[in-house]
């Protein structure tokens, strides 16, 4: 069973919600937008259903509404941010803007996080650049729930990629994936709809493959991109190692399995190795390599000869960011669905805040 709600209503709402834990109006809506733009592009896992999530962390004092977001360190073309746990939803948007602002002075800009907390949907960050005529990435490391190919313990997050690449009459292209077979928030959604996950997304706390999408709360962990060794899980463990280090190695944040969990009832590593959870962003001015125009003509070409190669019977090629923005402008125009555990938790949301939903 599902609900459909207009944007505006979910954003009203959010609004409020983090108006009430005490966020600056601009800020409360910032991280609606950001948030809601998970829903509006059909990744229903780190969506409106992430809400109640951060009021727990923030009821476990593990967010700070009211941060002093700053830069502790940096270079003409590179920065690391503090973002003093405030909301990841604020803190990546306030990195992001520092790629594009030394990316427009000297041609690229690269900025780390730490001391920072789950920050929404990566690809939200890198499109930022778009607007600016360069090219956008984002990363984040994220709670311990992957185990390395060929381990059982759980060391790395999901630890999601997005690029965004600006073209001139064509869609831009827009990658954004997390480096696991399957999300974290996947499994959420198999559980509320009481559905079995499909093999090759986790193993149980042994090690050998399993369905059951509750598997993570008995010790089990999520796998790998690729999800074995002979798909290659052990590419994908590359991928979020990588991810893991560019985040937080190089920004000062935790790393692999002292990274903090997002459900607030786990406790935080009695050891911790650095700052919050940490992020990565870059922006690269098209012209800083050829002329934008001649680059984004050409980005047309290989958009419009890749979604026309021959396809398999019965399917369509797609560009990367194809699916999500036509969700966008779907939802947009009929409501965001919501199953009805996240209703409740809205529901109870705004009870705890004396809200109306």
């Amino acid at each position: 069973m599902e609900q459909r709600f207009s944007y505006h209503h979910l954003w009203e709402f959010t609004k409020e919600v983090f108006i009430r834990m005490g966020c600056s109006l601009e800020h409360a809506k910032l991280a609606s937008e950001v948030l809601l733009a998970a829903d509006l592009r059909g990744i229903d896992s780190h969506g409106i259903a992430r809400l109640s999530g951060y009021v727990r962390l923030w009821e476990a004092k593990r967010i700070n509404a009211q941060p002093n977001i700053r830069i502790v360190h940096e270079t003409p073309s590179t920065a690391v941010i503090d973002g003093d746990a405030g909301l990841g939803l604020v803190v990546a948007p306030y990195a992001m803007e520092v790629a594009i602002q030394k990316a427009s002075a000297v041609g690229t800009g690269w900025v780390s996080v730490k001391n920072s907390n789950h920050f929404g949907i990566a690809g939200y960050h890198a499109m930022k650049a778009l607007e600016h005529d360069m090219i956008g990435m984002a990363m984040t490391n994220a709670s311990p729930l992957v185990a390395p190919t060929f381990a059982k313990e759980r060391m790395l997050g999901t630890n999601p990629i997005a690029v965004a690449i600006p073209a001139k009459e064509q869609p831009p292209f827009v990658a954004d994936f997390a480096t696991t077979t399957a999300a974290n928030g996947k499994l959420e959604i198999l559980q509320r709809k009481n559905q079995e996950a499909p093999s090759g997304w986790i193993q149980d706390k042994d090690g050998n493959p399993s369905t059951n999408p509750h598997e993570l709360k008995d010790g089990g962990a999520l796998l790998p991109l690729g999800g074995d060794r002979e798909h290659g899980s052990h590419k994908g463990y590359c991928l979020g190692a990588i991810v893991d280090i560019f985040s937080a190695v190089l920004s000062g944040a935790n790393y692999g399995p002292w990274a903090p969990p997002f459900v607030s009832f786990l406790p935080l590593a009695p050891d911790p190795v650095g700052e919050g959870l940490g992020h990565f962003f870059g922006a690269m001015r098209v012209d800083a390599f050829r002329p934008a125009d001649e680059f984004k003509t050409h980005m047309d070409t290989w958009i419009n000869r890749f979604r026309n190669a021959t396809p398999v019977a019965g399917k369509q090629v797609l560009i990367p960011g194809d699916p999500e923005r036509e969700m966008y402008h779907q939802r947009l125009q009929d409501g965001i669905p919501v199953l009805a555990p996240v209703v409740k938790d809205m529901k109870d949301v705004a009870t705890k805040f004396n809200l109306n939903f």
